[in-house]
């Protein structure tokens, strides 16, 4: 859409912003050669500069289609993005050197790929801006969406384990030297499909049958969503073998759900299924076995590393252990950029990244990648609040509570807060499944936060192009509010 005169887009500061990652880029990189080779290459710029050119590419996307877009999401995405190939190819660096071989091209290795997937990644982004216009029109396609994201959700666990397992989890579809992870796809899905079925229900569903302990509780007979989303959500756990997808689809719901009809035993509601549903599923896999086993293995995992940390017990917990360690190792400052030993910990590329990272950056480093993390998920909510209808609230507010719950199931795994999951760090862990995927998720964001932020003329009005929702009620804006404030 064309600009509006007079009004501020912010797209000199996003590019300013954008410039600044990509310094902080190019010094990381500079800092792993010069730690790992003992000196720095003439071509330690090159990954930075291929990653300025697409980030650039994306944001002369974003100033044409979406002009009045939150100018931070792009930058602090960037930077999350950039930092994460600079640790691949610091992997890749390090392999190369224990095996007394040439450093490898910007090209070769996981580090390589990550930057293809990167290129693939703002690619779709840049298609989703340019095809989605307006994201009320999202709405009218939110039953078929919703389909979709069920199928994607399912297909691993009735493919045979051959074809669809990866360390325990039934999570992917593989063929041949090719592998795709769908469920991180199914989120963008079934959040569309959950805020327009909650804007039109929201008032059958905010009706309070019986008032216990202060908090108004809703009739039994709306309960039927919530349990068939609950038991979707406990079929993943049980037959994909995933507690973080499961946690994630489910607290998705749940949290859109109390956004919606800003009824707190909603939530009380969810917690409850949720943890109950976990603990009869342990139960039954120390009692019955079969598909709950796996489930009941990483519980005692769980509750006790150090017992089983090995490589030949199924279930081991030597990885989890491992993590532990490096991230002791790395204490307040961590050993510097290049300067750790990250492949003491398997699987550091995917999901224990933060754990390697954290060697080498630590305390201090991970929390400013947290506060990054915040940061965009901060945004995303502000657009929620910002946005003049209903439906985009709750997309917007869906979309970066799943964000943010994702880092949570993460950390939570990796430090032992929580059992361990086989989700991967958005932007930073190698594959193209969750990098193509939270790309989408922030091209969604800047165009809900485009009608935020410009004229009515941008999609920022109210639901009448939404396909069938009414005026947006006070209470989605006074519940995000909750969601938010200090």
């Amino acid at each position: 859409m064309a600009r509006i005169p007079g009004m501020k887009t912010q797209r000199n500061a996003e590019l300013g912003l954008l410039a600044f990652a990509m310094i902080l880029v190019a010094a990381y990189g500079a800092t792993v050669e010069a730690s790992r080779i003992g000196e720095i290459t003439p071509t330690f710029w090159v990954p930075a500069a291929l990653l300025s050119i697409l980030f650039l590419g994306l944001h002369f996307v974003v100033r044409f289609t979406a002009p009045y877009a939150d100018p931070v999401l792009i930058p602090a995405v960037a930077l999350i993005n950039g930092l994460g190939v600079g640790f691949l190819r610091r992997l890749d660096i390090g392999d190369a050197l224990s095996d007394k071989q040439p450093v490898p091209s910007v090209f070769a290795g996981i580090g390589g790929r990550q930057l293809v997937w990167t290129l693939v990644a703002l690619v779709l982004a840049a298609v989703l801006l340019l095809v989605v216009r307006d994201h009320k029109v999202v709405s009218r396609y939110a039953y078929t969406l919703g389909l979709a994201g069920i199928v994607l959700v399912m297909i691993p666990a009735v493919l045979p384990a051959s074809m669809s397992e990866i360390n325990g989890a039934k999570l992917w579809i593989r063929l041949g030297g090719f592998s795709i992870q769908p469920g991180e796809f199914a989120k963008i899905a079934l959040v569309s499909f959950f805020a327009y079925y909650l804007v039109r229900k929201r008032e059958v569903l905010s009706l309070a049958s019986k008032r216990f302990l202060g908090i108004d509780f809703p009739r039994g007979r709306d309960l039927g969503p919530v349990v068939t989303v609950w038991l979707l959500s406990l079929l993943v756990l049980v037959f994909e073998r995933d507690l973080g997808t499961a946690l994630l689809y489910f607290g998705l719901f749940i949290v859109t759900l109390y956004v919606a009809t800003e009824r707190s035993s909603w939530l009380i509601i969810g917690l409850v299924m949720f943890f109950g549903g976990v603990y009869v599923a342990y139960l039954l896999g120390e009692t019955v076995g079969g598909p709950f086993a796996n489930f009941y293995d990483r519980a005692q995992v769980w509750l006790n590393p150090f017992d089983n940390a090995n490589y030949e017990r199924l279930g081991g917990s030597y990885q989890l252990v491992q993590g532990l360690l490096s991230l002791g190792t790395g204490g307040l400052f961590g050993s510097g950029p290049g300067a750790g030993s990250p492949r003491f910990v398997p699987e550091v590329q995917n999901d224990f990244i933060f754990a390697g990272m954290g060697e080498e950056i630590g305390l201090f480093g991970l929390s400013a990648l947290l506060v990054l993390y915040l940061l965009i998920v901060e945004r995303g909510l502000r657009s929620a609040l910002a946005v003049r209808d209903s439906f985009g609230k709750l997309v917007a507010g869906g979309l970066s509570f799943t964000l943010g719950l994702q880092i949570f199931v993460i950390l939570g795994g990796i430090t032992g807060l929580i059992p361990l999951t086989g989700q991967t760090t958005p932007f930073l862990s190698s594959g193209g499944s969750s990098l193509m995927a939270n790309w989408l998720l922030i091209a969604m964001l800047l165009r809900i936060s485009n009608a935020a932020r410009g004229p009515a003329a941008s999609g920022g009005g109210t639901d009448r192009a939404g396909g069938g929702g009414k005026k947006a009620p006070a209470q989605l804006h006074g519940a995000m509010t909750e969601v938010i404030k200090p």
